[in-house]
């Protein structure tokens, strides 16, 4: 699985997602710290940094945290998402107990 090289391409693929069609710098500034936001709080729900390449969950949940975020509805994104961010907790948990043992 492929990693996002840049913060660039990870913008330009939340634009696309977001349907943000218009070029705009200050709207671009913004969308790059909510996306920086989300993934601190989604590393934090992990326990482990994620690999936010495309097509893994860990971006899925980061462009839906955005969407949420733009929406004013971010108090809601716990709770919709929760089977989702449980799962990734769990997948987090797998990967650190993992890296633990083969150190041992």
């Amino acid at each position: 699985m492929a990693t996002v090289r840049t913060a660039a391409e990870l913008l330009a693929s939340a634009r696309n997602y977001l349907d943000v069609t218009w070029e705009d710098t200050a709207g671009d500034e913004k969308l790059s710290g909510i996306l920086s936001r989300g993934i601190t709080k989604l590393d934090k729900i992990a326990g482990v940094e994620l690999d936010y390449a495309e097509g893994t969950t860990a971006r899925e949940l980061l462009f839906d945290y955005c969407r949420y975020v733009r929406a004013d509805a971010l108090p809601d994104f716990e709770g919709d998402f929760q089977p989702e961010l449980l799962r990734l907790h769990i997948d987090g948990e797998v990967t650190q107990n993992a890296a633990e043992t083969a150190t041992v």
